[in-house]
């Protein structure tokens, strides 16, 4: 079972597999459905799309909820079940933007209960690079059952965040860029800033220049000193809407320090309520 990264020499020896399925979560956020375009010239033989705004996200509500709310439980298991996941089912997910947006599914189906889903180190730049097959076909897989299995603690709100501000025990990562963070070029949310007491941790510094994951060393070392002392399982990790901030959840899950947990309304879903402190 693959449960984190998986290299392209892998998922390429696994290409012709039943009991294995791909899913191409390519995304722009400024143009929705540019990739959705490009999957249908050209993916990973037999996968499947993954769009983040309809698959991967809940209608976003103005002024009531972040960006990319979680979708209800019950929709997530007929979507999976329409991708073909069953309990049995390795799961390889990809994209071209460093593991951005396919940290999101690999955290979802984690979060239900699915723990065969891995990421595809270097993604989509990489498998091209390194000359390996790609088809235009558009594969329909065979229905499945998923059945979800909740994992609740994995979660937390907004207001389990406020009512921890005074505890030393958690640790809240930003995972956003740096400008954003100190609230300069803020193009995207109509506040710029972030959660009072949050710790700087973007999530492009988990990756080389190439655009593979560091090491699990490399990421080992730069998490417990971003986490000084406090238990990776009391951490909270956002982002702008709940989508990059999973991709410092597989690092530190790579990395072999445990499972951390996620704000999934992040910053977008913080400041729908102006009583919310903002740094």
């Amino acid at each position: 079972m693959y449960s984190s990264l998986i290299s392209p020499k892998t998922v390429n020896e696994h290409l012709e597999d039943p009991n294995w399925r791909f899913i191409d979560c390519r995304y722009v956020l400024t143009e929705p459905d540019k990739k959705q375009k490009e999957f249908a010239e050209s993916h990973l033989p037999g996968a499947t799309y993954a769009h983040v705004n309809h698959d991967l996200a809940a209608p976003h509500i103005k002024g009531k909820t972040g960006r990319h709310p979680l979708p209800k439980i019950a929709e997530l298991s007929k979507t999976f079940s329409a991708w073909g996941i069953s309990s049995s089912t390795q799961v390889v997910v990809y994209d071209d933007a460093g593991g951005a947006y396919a940290v999101r599914l690999w955290w979802m189906l984690r979060w239900l209960g699915h723990d065969a889903i891995a990421v595809l180190n270097g993604g989509w730049p990489r498998w091209l690079k390194e000359k390996r097959p790609i088809s235009a076909e558009i594969f329909i897989p065979d229905t499945a059952e998923f059945k979800a299995s909740l994992r609740e603690h994995w979660l937390v709100t907004a207001e389990d965040v406020q009512n921890n501000f005074d505890n030393p025990e958690v640790r809240v990562f930003d995972a956003r860029n740096r400008d954003r963070f100190r609230g300069e070029n803020e193009t995207i949310d109509p506040v710029a800033g972030h959660i009072p007491g949050a710790v700087s941790a973007p999530f492009a510094e988990n990756l080389d220049a190439d655009g593979n994951w560091k090491s699990k060393s490399e990421l080992r070392k730069m998490y417990l000193e971003l986490l000084d002392g406090s238990p990776v399982e009391e951490a909270v990790t956002y982002c702008g809407s709940g989508i990059t901030a999973c991709h410092n959840i597989l690092a530190m899950c790579y990395a072999g320090l445990g499972n951390t947990r996620l704000y999934s309304g992040s910053w977008s879903d913080w400041i729908t309520n102006s009583e919310r402190p903002v740094a």
